[in-house]
């Protein structure tokens, strides 16, 4: 695949905090005041590898400020335990929420890392009581292990899946009751390259419709983007990475694929605003 190489490949993300949070965030860092847009979600919404993410593509259509509150490998539990979200969503005009998959975040079964979501820290002993035989050792992120898991015992694994997508709707409907003001659903589907497959299923991983569904009664409205064959087809076109980062390049959102999350909540966010 093409890649830009800038030298050392990196862009500078201008990485910000905002309040007492310890999280960092994409910059620049933006004063919290007067009309903006508050833009929440994981990886895709942080715009990894890309240098204008689609938080700053809307930014430009709408003539309004949008703070990029995109965090790397974030699950659900990040954004419902950092207090200073709550107070930014009050401040804005609407607030954009990515839907993250329910891999990333702790429960009966596992545990993740507090801030790092896709990082797994331990099986619990419900866990390990199902999955007998299994070193859980041996794995480091949540993706990982529950790709082995379903491999090894998709049986088992359909109870494990069950549990995460129960959590995930309580942990979304926690999260909605914490964020203030109008509330806009993020719903980004399958963005990798056709050629790329994995066991799991499309993004966001274990999320149904009938799931986001029961979120409609919670939000102003929902936005569904399905990247174009094109866009997704366009792999790490454009975007900036090193020669040693295009694997991890080839897992995250493409320019065109921000393109078209741009264009799709533009017209959707105009009623607000």
């Amino acid at each position: 695949m093409a890649f830009e190489y800038t030298g050392d490949g990196a862009l500078d993300y201008f990485p910000c905090r905002y309040g007492k949070s310890k999280l960092l965030f994409r910059g620049p860092r933006r004063a919290l005041q007067g009309d903006f847009i508050a833009a929440m979600g994981g990886t895709e919404t942080y715009g990894k590898f890309v240098e204008h993410p689609w938080p700053a593509l809307l930014e430009a259509r709408l003539e309004m400020p949008v703070v990029n509150f995109g965090y790397l490998n974030a699950g659900i539990d990040v954004f419902l335990h950092e207090p200073q979200l709550a107070a930014a969503s009050e401040a804005a005009k609407v607030t954009v929420i990515q839907l993250l998959g329910a891999q990333n975040m702790s429960n009966r079964f596992y545990a993740v890392h507090p801030r790092r979501n896709d990082r797994f820290l331990r099986a619990s002993s419900l866990m390990r009581s199902i999955f007998r035989g299994v070193d859980f050792t041996e794995f480091n992120f949540t993706r990982h292990m529950l790709s082995a898991l379903k491999e090894r015992e998709p049986e088992k694994f359909a109870l494990l899946e069950v549990e995460l997508q129960e959590a995930w709707l309580q942990r979304m409907t926690a999260l909605l009751a914490k964020i203030k003001g109008r509330k806009l659903l993020l719903w980004l589907g399958e963005f990798h390259d056709p050629a790329h497959s994995d066991t799991l299923g499309h993004e966001p991983l274990m999320v149904t419709e009938a799931m986001v569904e029961t979120l409609r009664p919670l939000v102003a409205d929902i936005v569904r983007v399905e990247p174009s064959v094109t866009a997704r087809s366009a792999g790490t076109t454009g975007m900036h990475f090193s020669a040693l980062e295009e694997p991890a390049a080839e897992m995250v959102p493409g320019r065109l694929v921000h393109e078209e999350i741009a264009a799709a909540l533009t017209p959707a966010l105009q009623p607000f605003l």
